[in-house]
């Protein structure tokens, strides 16, 4: 009896490249500190499955975007980790900000390693000096308020808290919407929500949280970038 040749094994690159992605999510699940519950309701928000081996690839795509949205950032080429310390994570979310404002292009981890460069004349921001943080991120704050968002109570020009600093975010990427003609100069953030990003919201038993402030602001970045918002970073 001749002896039956083996099939050389074969490479697939689809099935790879689904691995690659349910790794990416589960980083970033760590990255950005979801726990079990808010976790298992993101994967449902993203594509109505309740664990990513129901997801297709255009969900855990889907999944992934919305995970970058709230802060996870791939690890660069070679493995290189991301700086963490407190002036980082601060310049990161400042950094998102702009770019659903329209003001930079790239939201990357190493497009803010590029600019942090330069402010602070250091290679790498894992390796800046504490003490340098304020000049990343006053440089950071001041772009911002030339964009348009407003950091400061108008009347007491007292600093705006997290959440107000939220809104303040969310009511600028309006303003650009409107100035863009996208939305009507009389639309309330409310509407701008259901109407351009199809996102429900009801503040007659609560105020907005800091969750559904960031799904706005990613949501309204997201139609001012398709109709040519603009960014120059």
């Amino acid at each position: 009896m001749s002896a039956v040749r083996a099939r050389p094994a074969q490479f697939d690159r689809a099935s790879q490249n689904r691995r690659s992605m349910i790794a990416k999510i589960q980083i970033a699940k760590a990255q950005i500190g979801l726990d079990e519950d808010d976790y298992r309701q993101a994967v449902f928000d993203a594509s109505g499955q309740f664990s990513l081996a129901g997801c297709n690839d255009g969900q855990l795509i889907r999944l992934l975007d919305w995970m970058k949205s709230k802060g996870f950032r791939p690890l660069p080429k070679g493995g290189t980790k991301a700086a963490s310390h407190p002036m980082a994570r601060k310049a990161r979310a400042l950094w998102i900000s702009l770019y659903h404002l329209g003001a930079v292009h790239n939201s990357s981890e190493q497009a803010l390693e590029a600019f942090a460069k330069r402010q602070l004349h250091c290679d790498r921001l894992v390796w800046a000096n504490q003490g340098d943080a304020f000049r990343l991120i006053e440089a950071l704050k001041s772009w911002a308020i030339r964009e348009g968002w407003i950091q400061h109570d108008r009347a007491t020009q007292k600093p705006l808290s997290p959440l107000g600093l939220q809104a303040s975010l969310c009511s600028a990427i309006l303003q650009k919407l409107k100035a863009a003609k996208v939305a009507p100069e009389g639309w309330t953030l409310d509407q701008a929500a259901f109407k351009l990003c199809g996102i429900e919201t009801d503040r007659t038993e609560r105020g907005y949280s800091a969750e559904d402030y960031e799904r706005l602001a990613a949501a309204l970045g997201d139609v001012l970038r398709k109709h040519g918002g603009r960014a120059n970073g």
